[in-house]
């Protein structure tokens, strides 16, 4: 196992080193969904990354993806996010797969065929994302979808969307179920014009009376808040966790880069000759260093199973959207005027991190659960 995860993990670095960076600028500028090196990553071999052996897939769980996720976004966010959201995508569907979705959804995924995602956030439940407004009701032919999805990442460009609903007539149970793209009744709307990650195409996804067989129902009704916990936090967090990893390690290396290159007109002295600046690198380094750590510690926490494997992903996130945040503005500063005056990574690096805190679950979410956690309180009390 571990040589296979040296081998994938070593593929990714490939294609960021290469595909990924050279179109990282135009994704930023042009606000493109990153399809060139999506492909080339389903091409590799990684598109089952999140799959388990035994049903096609690579079985990298939460450790693989995580780590591939930093390598991909050290050079590149969007791309880094979109692949992530696949992957989570796909470990939800594989958690309790069907033969018939093994068939219809897993084996295109692994096969490079096939790109899925998640669709849970809607307008007006914002962090609380676990309680969606969407009603999956059952009919005599299957399931009818009525509602709207807001932050679909990879939007219109997947081949189907993992997604969340009531599934009651007194909304109080939730289910989860597949919905293919281009369904009647699915219809796209809106730009991603956001600050940051401008390339992961997050639109608006709105369900009309959509029809999908019984078949595309994950698991069983009123199984989402299972599937929330258990499938789609955990893996949705360290594929996030990677993704922030990679954005700070890059702000660490341009300031790295700048202190050792930038020299004092009037004395030929580096930057880097400085006791202050020595100072402040070190400091940075600290801080990445250990939320590293955390992050794999973390992963391998959730892979075999620990009972505080949970605690542990949740405060990864946390702590990694301070990290990121706080790195790329000391590397800003670091970078002195000249990080201002002229537009380049940095500011890229800046508009992408920002999403740390705020994308849910939000920083003081997270925070809020493990204290409750710690205390042997319930994670969704009052």
């Amino acid at each position: 196992m571990a040589t296979k995860h040296s081998e994938y993990l070593g593929t990714a670095r490939e294609i960021a080193l290469s595909l990924v960076r050279e179109q990282a600028d135009q994704i930023y500028a042009d606000r493109i969904w990153p399809e060139r090196s999506i492909r080339e990553l389903q091409r590799a071999g990684l598109g089952g990354l999140a799959v388990p052996t035994e049903l096609g897939g690579l079985g990298g769980g939460a450790s693989a993806l995580a780590e591939i996720c930093e390598v991909l976004g050290e050079q590149c966010a969007s791309t880094a996010i979109c692949f992530g959201m696949h992957c989570v995508g796909s470990a939800v569907i594989a958690a309790h797969a069907t033969p018939a979705q093994q068939s219809e959804l897993l084996e295109p995924i692994c096969e490079g065929e096939h790109i899925t995602t998640l669709a849970l956030s809607e307008p007006g439940t914002g962090a609380h994302f676990y309680l969606p407004q969407t009603q999956i009701l059952a009919d005599d032919n299957g399931y009818v979808l009525n509602g709207r999805k807001t932050f679909v990442t990879n939007g219109n460009h997947a081949e189907s969307y993992v997604l969340s609903g009531v599934s009651a007539a007194d909304g109080l149970s939730f289910s989860c179920a597949v919905a293919p793209q281009g369904s009647p009744g699915m219809t796209w709307s809106g730009a991603w014009t956001g600050m940051g990650m401008r390339g992961n195409s997050s639109l608006q996804l709105s369900l009309d009376n959509v029809a999908i067989p019984r078949s595309h129902l994950l698991g069983n009704e009123g199984d989402q808040i299972w599937y929330v916990f258990h499938v789609v936090a955990p893996y949705f967090l360290m594929a996030m966790s990677g993704v922030y990893l990679g954005i700070a390690q890059a702000a660490f290396n341009a300031a790295r880069e700048h202190v050792t290159r930038r020299a004092y007109a009037h004395t030929g002295a580096l930057l880097a000759d400085t006791a202050v600046l020595q100072h402040r690198i070190g400091q940075l380094w600290g801080e990445l260093e250990k939320t590293r750590q955390l992050v794999h510690a973390a992963a391998k926490k959730f892979d075999v199973g620990t009972e505080d494997a949970l605690l542990a992903v949740m405060a990864a996130k946390a702590e990694v959207a301070d990290c990121v945040v706080k790195t790329v503005n000391e590397a800003m500063t670091l970078c002195g005027g000249m990080a201002y005056r002229d537009a380049g990574p940095l500011e890229r690096y800046l508009h992408d991190a920002r999403a740390a805190h705020v994308m849910a679950p939000t920083t003081d979410t997270l925070r809020t659960w493990i204290g409750r956690a710690a205390l042997d309180l319930p994670l969704l009390g009052d």
